[in-house]
């Protein structure tokens, strides 16, 4: 690993009631393993009533049919090009695998995580990591995820 930082972070998407949907999706380049190091998601709900969101961090089997993201440098003054990709805004979802983070969070609010040094996630080369968000009511999210390839 070169240590480049990297960040993928989507606009506002749109949740339906009751139906899950993969808001983000990283896929690391085929012989090079990524760190996830943080991770989130900010809903912009309006009712204080209002049931929460199930969130999943999930490593994926499949790309689903998703929109290109343009991933980010932390350090834009790194001269290694980017190798991984990533997608956002499921219209048909990919297979989900392994559950590696959940949390429910409420639609008004938003939830992160930062993971220690020596315990990021790890993503196996040409392995998928994605964002699934499931809402009881219609609200829309941003998400984000800062890795390391």
């Amino acid at each position: 690993m070169a240590g480049q930082g990297l960040i993928a972070q989507t606009a506002e998407v749109a949740l339906a009631v009751a139906t899950a949907k993969t808001v983000l999706q990283i896929v690391a380049p085929t012989n090079i393993r990524l760190k996830i190091k943080r991770w989130g998601v900010f809903f912009d709900g309006v009712s204080t009533t209002a049931e929460p969101v199930q969130v999943r961090l999930l490593r994926q089997t499949t790309a689903g049919t998703m929109s290109s993201l343009t991933l980010v440098k932390k350090n834009p003054s790194t001269p290694e090009a980017i190798q991984s990709t990533a997608q956002h805004t499921a219209t048909s979802e990919p297979t989900a695998g392994d559950v590696l983070d959940i949390a429910e969070v409420h639609p008004q609010q938003g939830y992160e995580i930062m993971y220690p040094f020596g315990e990021e996630f790890p993503v196996p080369g040409a392995g998928r990591v994605g964002i699934e968000c499931i809402a009881p009511a219609v609200v829309n999210v941003r998400a984000k995820i800062e890795f390391e390839e």
